[in-house]
Order: structure tokens, then C-alpha cells, then sequence
């Protein structure tokens, strides 16, 4: 029979790389503070028959926002469930006080409701490091509760936690009696502050092991010049590493794609099976698969500021400045995270405490330049800015035309907020900022390289579905009823000319107009959507090379540049719109955003047609 242990802990404890570490699923461990905001499970690895649920980090049990008051009627409903045989308390030993304040309070609460609790004391490898040492055996004997030192990062102690979980399995009622003694009952949260001043005083390490160091980076990264300029610097590095360092990877990709195409394509008998083959496999998601690398770079970047415990100083960075938006620097995590992906963007949104400050979050999210946009931008970079760059190749253009594209949907999004919270007198107010500084870390190689491939993994196979069968449907119809003889005289060609007034302000046929309508099922669509339109165009020839297609169309300059500031702006693709509505209860935002933006793009294209164009001559 299935028995389920609960994993809490507060957040940078390590809880989740533990969730990690015990399931072998590749939950994402991010290093600030509430970032974890949904339940997950997984079968243990030592055990198949026990469930391992990880449950959001909060920092008590007396919870004080709505993001808190959700988790922790979760964990107290938790609890009550009979299958539950034992509940896992994540410590961080390096701050050992703070995190006892919380273990005291989940002792209590299991003991009333007869669940037996180990105590995991993580880190324990970095004290180790600096030949520091904790009573173990004292602080269990104490609480009354088992102590296991572990270290989530390396695995040890992991075999003695997985053992005792098993021991609470197989026999839960000898675990359950005398939990906590009297004495160490607590009524009030004074109580509960000072037993656990007591207890890590009595049994922890002796100061505090990691301020010091931590002061002295925070003098840099905080600092009112030095923090800036570092901050400007880290961002643009990551920017410039999804195009300049990707590059090599992804003229790889893309010379094993041509190479599969010249070996697949001539085995095939001339035809339908063939023209499908070339146009819509290797020209549609093969032109899609190029772009690939980039996703899985950029989620390596990001997660080694997270993993480093830098976001938390970056948000303290942005707070001030963000406020002249009308937003907080909680803001900065949820409008980051959106850069790999809008969804999950959204549910950070949960960490903002102020709910107007929250709302005018879900305006900014879907301007920020998600991993989705992130093709479509490549595509159209590298069809319009020279591969060149300065400094030896270290800053090549087409990175500084991507970190460009990005600063106008981040400033786009920025600008909308502020102009929303100066017409609402009622989104100018502000709960205070307050946000936990987590400790600086050297990121965790494999964890971060597992997320990144597991993300790009995720981002294939989802987006790759909603493109194999867009692009099955744009083949079928560009194909016939004249085996695509003529593109233009294709059913495709017949609605596609429809709608192609729409788009000529900025200078884009109906081949373009049918790939923006079909993006709107996921962004990234758009690039497959054109692979299949000029390989049925072009047959065979430069099959995998859509860049080369664009750049012998014609297409101007100008309506590049449109493109790029259209798909910055516009068409939050169905998904987004789906968990905003979710989120927020009702269609209306999800509604007036889909609208408002797309209205707004189209006159902003336009425009930068025009400019464009007339710069160009």
C-alpha cells in the first residue's frame, strides 16, 4: 500500500534539490525566496510504494500573506490524511536558529495530530568545509524527534533519511509517542523564537557562518554604483549568450538536420510522401529544432543566478526603480522568470505580496520577451544583422540586436504599468518591501544542467505537438489541389490573399500574415509555419535553411523590423491566456490584454515600417 511523506521546509533550505535528490524528478530549484509556490510528488527512488510530496516553502506556520495562508492550510490538511506515515523538516544548518523557529512549529503541529517528523539538517557540508560541527545527537535528543545530517548538493546522509522514512512506514505508531516533551510545547510565537535560540545556542554551530562573506559581496552587489553597473553587465552577458554563444551550437543542429535530409529524402519514391518529408518535417519543426539551443542556454543562465542566490540582490536593485513603474522589485523575479516562459512568470506572481501590485505584474508579463518569442527572433535577427560583431567576436551584432529586442518588450511592459498605476489612484499604494537575503552559493552544476535540458526537453515536445500538427494542416492546404505546383494558386494561397490586406501597412505578403494567425497557438509556431510555406515554394533546394529563404524573398528591411516589434507586443499565445484566467478568476484580463496588445502592435508595427523604410531609402 502507498504511504506519502510530506517535504516542507523554508525556502533556500534546500527543500526542493532534496525533492530532487529522493524522487529523481527534475523539480527546478531556484534560490530565492518563494519561489516554489505549487505541491509536487513524485515515488521515492528507494521506495516505489512511497510518495514524496513537496510542499511550498513558507518561513512559518503563522502565516501573514495569502501566498503562506494557501500553503499552510495545505500542509495542515496534509497531515490530517491517514496515508501520511511521516513528515521531512528541511534545516539549513548555516542559519540554524531561523530555520528552528520553523521546525519547532511543524513538531508541534504533527505532534497534535500523532504524525512522527525527522528533522533533515542540509548543508551540513558546508560546515564541514569551514571545521565547523553541530550536536546531533543533543538537538534529537532534545527534540525528541530524529536529527540526520544530509547535504541535499552531494547526497550524503541521503541513504539514513530514505531508511528512517522507511522505518516510519513499515511501523508509524513507535515514532508517534512522546514526540515533543512538555517543556518544549509552545503556545505563542515569543516561545517559540526563544526555545529556538536556545536550542541552536545549546547545539548549533557557534556564530553565524555565512555573514561575513555575505556582507562583503552584498558591499559590491548592493552598492549604489558598483550594484548597477554589475547588474547592467549580468544581464547583458545573458542576453548576448542565447545568439553570440549559441551560435556554434546551433550551426551544428542545423548541419545535422541538412545531412539527415540529403540521406532520408532521396530513399523516399517522388511525390507526396517526399514533398511532405522535405517541406513540412525537415523545412517546418526541422527550421524550429535550429532554434533549440538557445532555449537550453538561456535556462542554464538564469538558473545559475537563481542557483547563486544573486536574483534576490537583483530584485533589491530593481525595487526603486521598479517603483517609479508602479511596481515592486518582488516584480522583477515573476518578470524574469516570464523570460523563459509567460506561465510560470505568472504563478511567481504569487510571491507579490501587495494583490494591486500583483495585478499590475500580470500587465508586464506577457511583454516580456519569452523563450516562445525567441525563434521568431532569431530567425528575423539573423536574416537582417550581419554575423559580425566587435572585440575580437565577444559582442556581435546580432547578440546586441537581441539584448535591443528585449529591452523594448521589458520597457514596453514597464511603460504600460506605469501608465495603469498613474490613472488608478488605488495601485499607487504599496505594502512594504520586504524580501529575505538568501546566502551566496556556487551554483550546482548537474541540477542546473538537468533543468536546462529537462526545460528544452519540455519546450520541444510541447511546442513540437502544436507544430507538427499546424504544420501538417498548412501542408495539406499549401500542397493542394495542384501538388504544389503554385503556392500562390493553393488552397492556402486562396484564404491566405484574404486576409494579406491586413498586413501590407508593414509590408508582409499573405505567407507572413498566415504564419502571425497561426502563432497565436504558440509563438515558436510561426517559424514552423514559414518552414512548410517556402518549402513547398522552393522544393528541395536550401531545404532546412529558412533564413537563406527570407533573405532571396525580398522582404524589406523595414518589414523585418516590424515583425520583431509586432511579436514583442502582441499575440500572448492560448496558454497564457489560459492561466491568467486561472489566476485571476475571469476572462476579463486575459480578454482585454489579448486586445489591447494586439491593437497596440499592429499601429506600433505600422510605424516602424514607415520609419524604417524611409531610414533605409
Amino acid at each position: 500500500m502507498t504511504s506519502k511523506t510530506i517535504l516542507i521546509g523554508s525556502p533556500n533550505s534546500g527543500k526542493s534539490l532534496l525533492f530532487n535528490r529522493l524522487t529523481g524528478l527534475n523539480q527546478k530549484v531556484a534560490n530565492f525566496p518563494g519561489i516554489t509556490v505549487n505541491i509536487s510528488s513524485g515515488k521515492s527512488i528507494a521506495d516505489p510504494e512511497q510518495l514524496i510530496m513537496d510542499f511550498p516553502g513558507v518561513y512559518s506556520l503563522r502565516a501573514i500573506s495569502a501566498e503562506e495562508t494557501v500553503s499552510v492550510e495545505a500542509f495542515y490538511a496534509g497531515i490530517k490524511d491517514p496515508q501520511i506515515s511521516s513528515v521531512v523538516c528541511v534545516v539549513d544548518t548555516t542559519r540554524l536558529e531561523k530555520g528552528l523557529i520553523f521546525a519547532v512549529q511543524v513538531i508541534n503541529a504533527c505532534a497534535e495530530h500523532n504524525k512522527p517528523v525527522v528533522i533533515a539538517a542540509n548543508m551540513i557540508d558546508v560546515l564541514n568545509s569551514h571545521g565547523m560541527t553541530m550536536d546531533l545527537e543533543g538537538l534529537a535528543a532534545a527534540l525528541k524527534v530524529p536529527v540526520v545530517a544530509i547535504s541535499a548538493k552531494s547526497g550524503l546522509g541521503l541513504d539514513q533519511l530514505q531508511d528512517l522514512i522507511a522505518d516510519h512506514r513499515e511501523a508509524p505508531s513507535a515514532f508517534v509517542s512522546n514526540v515533543l516533551p512538555n517543556d518544549m510545547i509552545a503556545t505563542d510565537d515569543s516561545m517559540v523564537h526563544r526555545q529556538a535560540q536556545q536550542l541552536a545556542a545549546s547545539f548549533g554551530p557557534k556564530g553565524d557562518l555565512l555573514i561575513n562573506s555575505q556582507t562583503r559581496l552584498d558591499r559590491f552587489f548592493l552598492h549604489s554604483w558598483f550594484g548597477g553597473i554589475s547588474f547592467v553587465l549580468i544581464m547583458f552577458l545573458l542576453f548576448q549568450s542565447i545568439f553570440t554563444w549559441a551560435a556554434p551550437i546551433m550551426d551544428g543542429v542545423e548541419a545535422i538536420l541538412q545531412f539527415a535530409a540529403s540521406v532520408v529524402i532521396p530513399l523516399l519514391p517522388e511525390g507526396a510522401i517526399s514533398d511532405f518529408v522535405s517541406d513540412a518535417l525537415f523545412g517546418g519543426i526541422g527550421a524550429f529544432l535550429v532554434f533549440v539551443p538557445q532555449i537550453f542556454i538561456l535556462t542554464l543562465v538564469v538558473g545559475m543566478l537563481e542557483d547563486s542566490g544573486y536574483l534576490a540582490r537583483a530584485a533589491v536593485i530593481c525595487h526603486k526603480p521598479l517603483r517609479i513603474f508602479g511596481l515592486t522589485g518582488k516584480s522583477f523575479i515573476p518578470m524574469l522568470s516570464s523570460v523563459a516562459c509567460a506561465i510560470p512568470g505568472i504563478y511567481a506572481a504569487r510571491t507579490v505580496d501587495s494583490p494591486r501590485k500583483r495585478w499590475l505584474t500580470y500587465l508586464a508579463i506577457p511583454l516580456m520577451p519569452c523563450s516562445a518569442r525567441l525563434p521568431v527572433y532569431s530567425l528575423l535577427i539573423a536574416s537582417f544583422i550581419p554575423a559580425t560583431g566587435a572585440f575580437g567576436g565577444l559582442i556581435g551584432w546580432q547578440g546586441l540586436a537581441m539584448v535591443s529586442i528585449y529591452l523594448f518588450g521589458i520597457l514596453c511592459g514597464l511603460l504600460v504599468t506605469a501608465l495603469v498605476s498613474r490613472t488608478n489612484a488605488a495601485l499607487q499604494t504599496d505594502l512594504p518591501f520586504v524580501l529575505e537575503m538568501p546566502p551566496y552559493r556556487l551554483p550546482s552544476w548537474k541540477p542546473l544542467l538537468r533543468n536546462a535540458w529537462d526545460r528544452s526537453k519540455h519546450f520541444v515536445t510541447k511546442a513540437g505537438k502544436v507544430i507538427f500538427m499546424v504544420t501538417v494542416v498548412i501542408w495539406v492546404l499549401g500542397y493542394f489541389p495542384n501538388q504544389g505546383a503554385d503556392l500562390g494558386e493553393s488552397w492556402l494561397g486562396y484564404m491566405g490573399k484574404l486576409i494579406e490586406p491586413a498586413f501590407a501597412p508593414f509590408g508582409l505578403d499573405w505567407k507572413y500574415g498566415v504564419a502571425i494567425l497561426t502563432s497565436f497557438l504558440a509563438r515558436e509556431v510561426f517559424v514552423g509555419t514559414l518552414g512548410t510555406l517556402f518549402g513547398i515554394e522552393g522544393g528541395e533546394e536550401n531545404v532546412i535553411s529558412l533564413v537563406t529563404h527570407i533573405q532571396n524573398s525580398g522582404l524589406p528591411i523595414g518589414a523585418g523590423f516590424a515583425l520583431l516589434v509586432f511579436f514583442s507586443i502582441a499575440l500572448q499565445c492560448v496558454s497564457t491566456l489560459a492561466v491568467l484566467r486561472r489566476e485571476t478568476g475571469s476572462w476579463r484580463l486575459p480578454t482585454q490584454l489579448f486586445v489591447s496588445y494586439s491593437i497596440f502592435a499592429y499601429a506600433a508595427a505600422g510605424l516602424t515600417f514607415i520609419i524604417v523604410q524611409s531610414i533605409a531609402g
